[in-house]
């Protein structure tokens, strides 16, 4: 029986899994909601705030990534800084007990995304609207189950989907004639001041949600070859793309239905094509849309289910969570119980519900104790230990934090307060389990 991932997958299928899981319906949902809130032209301002904050954030990742290429990502990561036999077993276990809830609602938003797609081409009951989002949480769990260079090779095959669907879209807006114009008029009627930094706060929650996802690559850390380099570069490269993408669908949408039409549409992709080349070629256009939303569950979940695997392996978490399948050589009851709540959550939740929850749930474990947890590594470590090793440090850091905490604050006060109960939740289950098995702080560490 296998113990132990492979290292099959390159910088081709790296950037390619990380680019189907940030692209996913997000941006497709989101992009109303952020014109609606920003209220003006200059709605890019948003889509821009996020793929900053995505850029610097990814040179936290990058550090950690490189230096630390396991399956798993933040667990480890978290666990190396804070202390592997002291408080790093308390925030590793966090960031675990967090994701067997964030996880299955990020699964389960893309899948309740391409549900409410779906309906664009066929309008669905409450039972058949459910049953649409669940069914493909099941049809995703199939796909996984099978061997790591397979799924590197659908990989592709959905990322050229996700292309060839995103070129479509802004080469309609050009073939329009009005691109530009969107461009020009970024700036009418904007005024610098408080209600300007309020608006980008609220709308970049949106924005950084169909950013999310740059880091998918730090999860299949143990699965990539030659880590040190192409976590870093499948990173940069992703984020890059995507944010040249997002600028260029969302000022060729607009520059065909107006940002004052574009805020109050639920299908404003679909409706663009229809204005375009009417109401078949906008269903054939859904169809694709469709289809990035799979790709996006696709790889989001792959990602995940190797997180309960790596913490069950350092004998963190449960046992059965260890298990790889006997012949495909993958984690296959994480993958089944990731799958499993994330099936029951897109039965029971809204869309509204779940994207600010996902993000309020995950800043102050993953994205702030991971960025904190770097600062006290680089001081703990010769600099040899970091393969890469990110320009101006430690600003970076210091800017990732600052932006992640006011996003944080944005997601609202009732969010704050619910993430904070899942992490008390978390700590209380540590100190259980600490007690029970003599760990951390009832022992004492020994580094």
């Amino acid at each position: 029986m296998a113990t132990m991932l492979e290292r099959r997958l390159g910088l081709p299928q790296a950037t390619a899994i990380n680019m189907i899981d940030m692209v996913g319906i997000g941006p497709f949902i989101t992009m109303p909601m952020v014109i609606g809130m920003m209220n003006g032209p200059y709605f890019l301002y948003a889509w821009i705030a996020g793929a900053a904050l995505s850029f610097v954030d990814a040179m936290i990742w990058s550090e950690l990534g490189a230096a630390f290429p396991r399956a798993g990502g933040s667990y480890n990561f978290l666990k190396e800084a804070y202390g592997r036999n002291g408080a790093g077993k308390m925030m590793s276990f966090l960031f675990v007990w967090q994701t067997m809830i964030q996880a299955p609602l990020v699964i389960a938003s893309a899948a309740i995304g391409f549900a409410s797609y779906f309906t664009y081409l066929l309008p669905l009951q409450p039972m058949a609207f459910k049953a649409v989002s669940g069914g493909m949480v099941v049809l995703i769990v199939v796909l996984l189950y099978r061997k790591i260079e397979a799924i590197g090779k659908i990989s592709i095959f959905l990322w050229l989907g996700v292309m060839v669907s995103l070129f479509w879209i802004i080469g309609g807006g050009i073939a329009a004639g009005n691109f530009m114009q969107p461009i020009a008029e970024i700036n009418e009627g904007l005024t610098f001041n408080y209600a300007f930094v309020t608006a980008i706060g609220y709308a970049s929650v949106k924005s950084v949600y169909s950013y999310l996802g740059y880091y998918n690559v730090c999860h299949l850390g143990g699965e990539i070859i030659n880590p040190t380099k192409n976590i870093p570069r499948s990173m940069f490269i992703s984020i890059a793309g995507i944010t040249i993408l997002y600028l260029a669908m969302n000022i060729s949408v607009v520059s065909v239905i107006p940002w004052e039409h574009a805020k109050d549409s639920e299908f404003v992709v679909s409706l663009f094509m229809q204005e375009l080349a009417g109401h078949t070629t906008a269903k054939i256009l859904t169809v694709l849309i469709l289809w990035i939303a799979f790709a996006s569950v696709f790889s989001a979940t792959l990602g995940y289910s190797r997180i309960p695997y790596a913490a069950a392996v350092d004998g963190a978490f449960f046992k059965v969570f260890a298990k790889l399948h006997p012949t495909k050589n993958f984690p296959h009851i994480s993958l089944l119980f990731l799958g499993s709540v994330a099936f029951v959550f897109s039965m029971m939740f809204k869309l509204s519900d779940v994207i600010s929850a996902i993000l309020a749930m995950r800043i102050l474990i993953q994205f702030v104790g991971q960025a904190i947890g770097l600062l006290l590594l680089r001081k703990q470590r010769s600099p040899d230990d970091f393969p890469f090793k990110m320009p101006f440090y430690p600003w970076p850091v210091y800017i990732a934090i600052a932006m992640w905490v006011g996003i944080l604050w944005s997601t609202g006060m009732v969010l704050v307060v619910s993430g904070l109960v899942v992490i008390g939740l978390g700590i209380v289950a540590y100190f259980v389990k600490a007690g029970i098995n003599r760990e951390w702080p009832f022992v004492k560490a020994d580094s």
